[in-house]
């Protein structure tokens, strides 16, 4: 075994570069800061209780100014928020008016839970938010719609169901056990063409038990900016390497349970600009009990997701990455590989990208720096995406660290620039501005995607950009 560092990546700003995202912001400004496309003002929908209705109004005053950083030991982790407004980081302001908000009452509040099947209280709940959400949107059209979801749905109809946490991987094939608020609201709402924004009442307000304001702020008005179609920031790709997509396939499970799988693929580019694809069923491998695609399945897959990518972008990339959450079979290869050689793409690298039952340590109380990297031969290799890290002076977690496991199947990059890209696509994710994520954008998206994509009947449209999953 091997063992190298990755450096920590660096991304791109308005006005400079910076490994952090909240640093970034602050000091540089959002990346797409001279764009044409950029909204200035943003208009966010706002549909909440009449309780609440005070609370969140009250936030989003405090989110249009500097909020002081809490006390603390690592600054760097917990810095301030610059402010949602027009004079400093995002150059931006959410305008979130009486005309763009619709309280819902007590009385329909307290009528949902008349009834005692938890099922039909959350099912009902669903139709009492997507009403409003659905009046809003075709009357006033706003470029978000902000959700609050009172204090009574936190134990009532949310508790039981943030049982998978994001540090688990397991390609996707979770069991869900009921209806999931989040999840079904977002995927019934989704014909309506406006991203959602979710967030608990008791997260508007000063909370011990939760993240403190100003960092509630970066990664609220982060989400906020992407969603009405804003770049953050951006990869940085050397000016003497190919113009490179980053696909992710994975699996989940219908709702019904039943043997079959759909395969689904995202692509991103450097400025993390998403499309979405839903593929079609597939059979359970009886051999290793994993979800496989027939060879016409995998070159269908790509070849649909390129032709997406070309409609988006307006042309094909130069060079294709796919990360896969099991391995591939000759046949997903082979039928991978005929699509990329008849959209004349020079170079593509397949890589799987899995969770490791192993723990890596180190001399000291702390655990592997971030970046860690092992090579364990055959072109395996370990990658801590967690772990202590310098900039924060810390290890940001509470418990010891998975690494990852990479295994590089074909690939025409070098196995370095494979392993460097998979950290900083760590840092691509617009709703947690704390860049020590575990998966890549792509596999951790495409687990995302799935649990919202299986509340959807296999006919209905649905829309291709990731801000509709997240």
């Amino acid at each position: 075994m091997r063992n190298s560092y990755i450096e920590e990546p660096t991304l791109q700003f308005g006005k400079g570069v910076h490994i952090c995202p909240r640093a970034g912001i602050g000091e540089h400004e959002v990346f797409d800061l001279d764009s044409n496309t950029r909204k200035a003002t943003i208009n966010v929908g706002l549909v909440c209780s009449n309780n609440s209705l005070t609370a969140a109004r009250e936030w989003f005053e405090k989110c249009s100014s500097f909020i002081k950083a809490k006390t603390s030991k690592q600054p760097k982790l917990f810095p301030s928020f610059c402010g949602f407004n027009e004079h400093v980081g995002f150059r931006s302001r959410m305008v979130a008016d009486e005309q763009l908000t619709k309280g819902i009452s007590n009385t329909a509040i307290d009528d949902l839970f008349n009834e005692r099947d938890r099922t039909t209280i959350i099912s009902n709940a669903i139709d009492v938010f997507y009403g409003e959400i659905y009046e809003l949107v075709q009357t006033k059209r706003p470029e978000v719609v902000v959700c609050v979801i009172p204090r009574i749905f936190e134990e009532r109809v949310l508790k039981q169901q943030e049982h998978l946490p994001d540090e688990a991987l397991e390609e996707g094939l979770e069991e869900e056990v009921e209806l999931d608020f989040r999840r079904a609201l977002k995927a019934k709402s989704m014909g309506l063409g406006v991203p959602l924004q979710l967030i608990k009442e008791s997260n508007l307000r000063p909370n011990p038990r939760s993240q403190d304001d100003a960092t509630k702020a970066w990664n609220f008005c982060t989400a906020i900016y992407y969603k009405a179609n804003g770049i953050p920031w951006r990869l940085i790709r050397r000016e003497d390497r190919l113009p490179t997509c980053y696909v992710g396939v994975a699996f989940y499970r219908s709702r019904d349970k039943e043997s079959l799988h759909t395969s689904l693929a995202q692509m991103f580019d450097e400025l993390g600009r998403g499309v979405i694809l839903r593929g079609m069923p597939v059979m359970i491998d009886k051999d290793d009990r994993k979800p496989h695609l027939r060879e016409t399945q995998a070159h269908q897959l790509l070849t649909d997701a390129l032709e997406k990518y070309w409609q988006v972008m307006k042309n094909y990339p130069s060079r294709l990455v796919l990360h896969k959450t099991s391995s591939y079979t000759d046949n997903e290869l082979e039928g991978f590989r005929q699509a990329v050689r008849e959209k004349k793409i020079g170079a593509a690298d397949y890589v799987t990208i899995l969770d490791s039952p192993l723990r890596l340590f180190r001399d000291g109380l702390y655990p592997p720096v971030r970046g860690t990297c092992v090579d364990l031969g055959d072109r395996r290799y370990f990658i801590c995406t967690r772990g202590s890290v310098p900039y924060y002076e810390t290890y940001p977690g509470q418990y010891v660290p998975q690494p990852i496991e990479v295994r590089i199947f074909q690939n025409d990059e070098s196995p370095e620039v494979i392993t460097a890209e998979i950290l900083a696509l760590t840092k691509m994710n617009w709703n947690n501005t704390q860049f020590d994520g575990k998966y890549p954008i792509t596999v951790g998206c495409a687990r995302k995607v799935g649990q919202i994509l299986k509340y959807l009947p296999e006919s209905a449209p649905y829309q291709t950009r990731y801000s509709f999953y997240m």
